[in-house]
């Protein structure tokens, strides 16, 4: 592709307006973006294109810079332009571009599994592969209801996930998805999904301040769902560490030891979905070392491999492994590109960063700073609430911070599509604003930043609000 010759920046070029507006037009013709309105492509307006990315920094086809807030995706967590991965992908590539895991093995997806097993708590040490979360969630999924028919226990098949929680769009995972708008378009879902309440302490006045009678009800009411469903139905329970949709939800204390004990009493399993939380988001490999959760499987991708390239795990206990260590009893599940062996040596490559430049100790050490700067911003009418835990927050905005009176639909709509998401790019920020439960500003940087970049993103984010608040 032709670019002019001038940097905007040290090895960053705009596009010729010609190749700008032919891409454009391309994407018009035929681009299906997901998760996005397809009629921002006949605007006339285009889309923003990104063309390069650098530390926490990204840059779009005409030259601007902009903090990359949410790591891609919750993805890039080492930080964008790390040559070595790329490096080590095309080492790979070279060697053995790909070979399927389906009765083979290779090398790198061999040694992975062997250090995702070293990361996980407990015994979980058997790692299935997958090319995403979602597909990680399916098999999470599946691998539950099978356990339980090779225990001849073969009832037990419901799920139970929390209200407004996002577990993944296969028709699997979205039956465990809590997000009835994302799943009304594709009904009949999968059967046997069940929701509770989560963990949105902000919204539950009825516990005064007492966060831990908090914690305790939440979990409660899955015990309460598994008797009222009939524990002889129930396979397993799918929580995340901190819950995503709806603004960061993290745990109230002693709500995971309670939710273990539970499942331990009725003989459901827990499943841990750390697609987001783990490597490194929340301080440690798994979240669930962070918050002493002892689940029966972890679900993970994004952060494996920094987005380097895709991959996604479900590491198993030894008890949900046990029935397939001998015999003829075998896993009919798979994915062609599951554990492909670029992927596998990405993730390596990755996690050996993680350990020589001390990102998660980065994360611990500074997510006290990041969340106190954050928390500045409770001084503006339209900040509700500021919570999360690691390199993972959220900011609810609110219409009256006394009463915490939220926005209605349209009201959201004008605000965070109509005037935030663009306001917050053009400042320079891209994070999400996010309506899947009350409206939020989510935020999820690279591991590798600190205090000076807090201190970038919440003077943007004022400027923004600020501006927000004189449109209601």
């Amino acid at each position: 592709m032709t670019t002019t010759e001038t940097p905007i920046s040290e090895g960053v070029h705009t596009l010729l307006p010609t190749v700008e507006a032919d891409l454009q037009q391309k994407a018009k013709d035929h681009l299906w973006m997901h998760f996005t309105r397809q009629s921002v492509m006949e605007d006339g307006h285009g889309v923003p294109i990104i063309v390069k990315g650098e530390g926490h920094h990204i840059w779009d086809s005409r030259g601007r810079k902009y903090i990359d807030g949410l790591s891609g995706l919750f993805v890039v967590n080492a930080g964008h332009g790390r040559k070595r991965l790329a490096e080590v992908a095309a080492k790979q590539a070279e060697e053995l571009a790909f070979f399927p895991l389906w009765s083979y093995a290779h090398p790198a997806a061999i040694e992975l599994a062997d250090r995702i097993a070293d990361y996980a708590p407990g015994d979980l040490n058997r790692v299935f592969f997958s090319t995403g979360g979602g597909e990680a969630v399916e098999t999470a999924f599946k691998l539950a209801k099978y356990y339980w028919k090779l225990q001849g226990r073969g009832t037990k098949h419901k799920v139970i996930s929390r209200s407004v929680a996002y577990h993944g769009t296969p028709q699997g995972a979205l039956a465990i998805t809590g997000i009835p708008a994302m799943k009304e378009m594709f009904e009949p879902v999968t059967p046997g999904g069940f929701r509770v309440p989560n963990t949105n302490f902000y919204r539950a006045p009825e516990h005064g301040d007492d966060l831990n009678v908090f914690g305790q009800w939440a979990a409660n009411r899955i015990e309460e769902m598994i008797l009222f469903e009939g524990p002889e139905t129930v396979a397993a329970v799918f929580l995340e560490p901190v819950q995503n949709s709806g603004g960061c939800f993290p745990p109230p204390p002693g709500y995971f030891k309670r939710v273990r004990e539970i499942c331990d009493q009725y003989d459901v399993l827990l499943v841990a979905d750390e697609v987001i939380t783990a490597f490194g988001r929340i301080g440690n490999m798994f979240a669930s070392t962070t918050y002493g959760i002892e689940p029966d499987m972890i679900t993970c991708a994004k952060g494996m491999t920094s987005g380097y390239s895709p991959i996604g795990a479900t590491i198993v206990s030894e008890k949900i492994y046990e029935p397939f260590k001998h015999g003829d009893t075998a896993f009919y599940h798979g994915y062609t590109f599951g554990g492909h062996p670029v992927s596998s040596a990405v993730a390596l490559a990755n996690l050996d960063i993680f350990e020589e430049e001390g990102l998660n100790e980065n994360v611990r050490e500074n997510s006290p700073i990041f969340r106190a700067t954050l928390e500045k911003l409770l001084d503006l009418p339209i900040v509700g609430d500021v919570r999360g835990d690691g390199y993972f927050f959220g900011i609810e905005l609110v219409k009256d911070k006394a009463t915490k009176e939220t926005f209605d639909d349209d009201e959201s709509e004008r605000l965070l599509r109509g005037f935030m998401s663009k306001a917050l790019f053009e400042a320079g920020l891209y994070c999400r604003a996010d309506d899947r439960g009350d409206p939020v500003v989510q935020l999820a940087p690279p591991l590798t930043i600190g205090p000076k970049e807090f201190d970038e993103i919440e003077s943007i984010l004022r400027g923004v609000l600020t501006e927000a608040w004189t449109l209601i």
